[in-house]
C-alpha cells in the first residue's frame, strides 16, 4: 500500500525505514522524502512508527545528544550506541 503518493513511498519502505533505525516522520523524511511536500501522509506514518522502544529516543533521554548526532550520521551505529550508554 502506498503511504506516500507525491513520492510513491510504501508502508513496506517505511517499516524497512523503521526497522533500521528511524524513529520518527522527519528521519523517515529524511530517508524517503515521504511527508516533504504535501504532508498527508505524515500522521500516517507517525502512527505506523508509533510510540515504541526507539534507540535515538532513549539516547535524547538520557541526555546522550552527541550519540544521538552520530546515530543520525550513521544509522548503524544506533544499536551500538545504545548499548554503550
Amino acid at each position: 500500500m502506498y503511504v506516500c503518493s507525491c513520492f510513491g513511498i510504501t508502508d513496506k519502505q517505511v517499516k524497512d525505514h523503521a526497522a533500521a533505525g528511524a524513529c520518527t516522520p522527519r528521519q523517515i523524511a529524511s530517508a524517503t522524502k515521504a511527508g516533504t511536500d504535501c504532508g498527508s501522509c505524515v500522521r500516517t506514518i507517525q502512527g505506523m512508527l508509533g510510540r515504541g522502544a526507539c534507540p535515538r529516543r532513549e539516547l535524547l533521554e538520557k541526555g546522550n545528544a552527541a550519540a544521538v548526532l552520530a546515530a543520525d550520521v550513521e544509522p548503524a551505529l544506533v544499536p551500538t550506541l545504545a548499548e554503550a550508554a
